[in-house]
C-alpha cells in the first residue's frame, strides 16, 4: 500500500474539519506540515483544526506560522486573534483583529475589533474608544 500524499492529507484534513472532527484532522495534517513546512494552506487548515479542538496555543502557533509565510493573510490574522482572545490575551488579540480589518474590512473583523475594544476600555469609556484614534468609528 502506498503512502498517503500531502495533497490527500490536506483533503482528508478538510473533510474531517467539515465533519466536525478536528482531532482527526490534526492527526492527518501534522505529518503534512512536517513534509511541507512552507505550505501556508496546510498550516491554515491545521490551525483551524487546533482551534476547533480548543488547543489554543497550538492554534496560535500554527496561525503565526501562516502569517510568517504570508503576512497579508487576513484569515490567519483573524484566526490568531480568536485564539488569543479565547486565552484572555485581549490586547494581543486586538492588534491581530485590527490588522485583519486593515487588510480586508470584513464585518466579522469589525465586530471583533469593537468587542475587544469594549472589553479593554474602562467602564464608561466604551463610546470614546469606538470613535477615537484606533477605533473603527463609522467605518465598520
Amino acid at each position: 500500500m502506498s503512502e498517503i500524499t500531502t495533497y490527500e492529507r490536506y483533503r482528508l484534513g478538510q473533510a474531517y474539519l467539515d465533519a466536525s472532527d478536528p482531532l482527526s484532522a490534526a492527526r492527518v495534517l501534522e505529518p503534512a506540515v512536517e513534509a511541507e513546512p512552507t505550505s501556508a494552506a496546510l498550516w491554515s487548515v491545521l490551525a483551524r483544526a487546533y482551534f476547533a479542538s480548543s488547543r489554543l496555543r497550538r492554534a496560535e502557533a500554527a496561525f503565526e506560522r501562516v502569517v510568517e509565510l504570508d503576512p497579508t493573510d487576513d484569515h490567519a490574522r483573524f484566526g490568531m486573534g480568536r485564539a488569543l482572545e479565547r486565552q484572555s490575551r485581549h490586547a494581543e488579540a486586538l492588534a491581530q483583529y485590527r490588522i485583519a480589518f486593515a487588510l480586508s474590512p470584513e464585518p466579522d473583523y469589525a465586530e471583533a475589533v469593537r468587542r475587544v475594544e469594549a472589553r479593554l476600555a474602562p467602564h464608561g469609556a466604551v463610546e470614546a474608544s469606538m470613535s477615537g484614534a484606533g477605533g473603527l468609528g463609522n467605518r465598520g
